[in-house]
């Protein structure tokens, strides 16, 4: 660190469609929902991350909440902005500062994005205050954050389960060989829920129960070993409007998520007929890492597993994978220059 060191700041940032982690000095100094909350009138910030996710489905005509990023990338580029420029804030709060310091973001962006969506990042980090941008792939982020020699000439498969999109990547010699980004993640997951229980209960339960009924009971296997408890939810029956309460089980759950998690399958199966077969071997070697937070599903990993014939490993932070690479990359910048764009 030189004598100016504090006019320069560093950042590793996963824009995350559920979730926005910003990284400073090796530490998570920002984990917070990708949300806000806006004025209606004059578009200004009211409240931002997990302060706007408690407004989500509950404001009123002049407040409104939005999620800027859909599917991985920004859908909303006024909000994402402002978005990023708070969680910048926030992480300001407990430093007084006489002036602003130049910033240098390096921010991961889904295996899949086009040019359009790449240049609509690098925008809202610039004018949210960076002066230098770097992109990072996220499988390639997820690579380095689970701790995978990526310049090594050997094969490595990651999966990447976000909110709204899945990455599967095959990585060799600090490239990617193979990717597949899939739109469907946590978010169909979610979305899939509301359906079954709106279906089979006729009850009606927004995005965030939704949510809690995925982090309580969700699974990916039918029998699980150890089956967690049944979750009540309470809401308005369809018909007569009436408060009712229904119990559900992790099976249940299960069979709702089935067809999303075929989906994913299918993607993983894909990438792999592409991989060359040297690497291919590789892979059946050392098994398949997933990250992000759909790694955390029920049974999964064995599900896929016994599916695919190949071992499945979840990292060990999953949540935290992506934005640690993000920040591995950033430190070791000029040796990883390779990897960012």
């Amino acid at each position: 660190m030189g004598l100016f060191s504090f006019l320069s700041q560093e950042l590793a940032m996963d824009l995350g469609t559920a979730n926005t982690i910003i990284i400073h000095n090796d530490k998570i100094v920002v984990d917070e929902p990708s949300i806000v909350a806006l004025d209606r009138r004059s578009d200004k910030l009211v409240a931002i991350g997990e302060k706007a996710r408690q407004m989500h489905g509950k404001t009123h005509d002049n407040i409104y909440t939005i999620r800027p990023l859909r599917d991985g990338v920004i859908a909303d580029f006024n909000a994402a902005e402002q978005m990023i420029r708070g969680m910048i804030k926030m992480m300001d709060q407990n430093k007084k500062r006489l002036f602003t310091p130049s910033l240098t973001i390096v921010v991961c962006i889904p295996s899949g994005s086009t040019e359009v969506e790449i240049r609509a990042v690098r925008d809202s980090a610039e004018h949210a205050g960076g002066r230098e941008v770097y992109m990072i792939y996220e499988p390639m982020a997820a690579a380095l954050g689970i701790g995978l020699d990526v310049e090594a000439p050997e094969g490595h498969m990651v999966v990447d389960i976000g909110g709204g999109s899945t990455e599967i990547a095959v990585i060799s010699l600090g490239g990617i060989v193979t990717n597949k980004s899939i739109r469907i993640a946590g978010d169909d997951l979610t979305a899939d829920i509301m359906e079954y229980m709106r279906r089979q209960h006729n009850i009606k339960i927004g995005e965030r129960t939704a949510e809690e009924i995925k982090i309580r009971v969700g699974s990916a296997l039918p029998e699980l070993d150890e089956p967690p408890a049944d979750y009540i939810v309470n809401g308005p029956n369809q018909m007569t409007a009436l408060p009712i309460e229904v119990p559900v089980s992790y099976q249940e759950i299960s069979h709702c998520l089935e067809k999303s998690i075929s989906k994913m399958e299918t993607a993983i199966l894909n990438a792999l007929e592409q991989t060359p077969p040297e690497l291919y071997s590789d892979i059946v070697n050392k098994g398949i890492y997933l990250a992000g937070g759909g790694a955390l599903l029920r049974g999964l990993d064995k599900r896929l597993t016994n599916k695919l014939n190949i071992p499945f490993h979840i990292a060990e932070n999953p949540l935290h994978a992506v934005a640690r690479g993000t920040g591995i990359a950033l430190k070791n910048r000029h040796k990883f220059s390779f990897l960012l764009r």
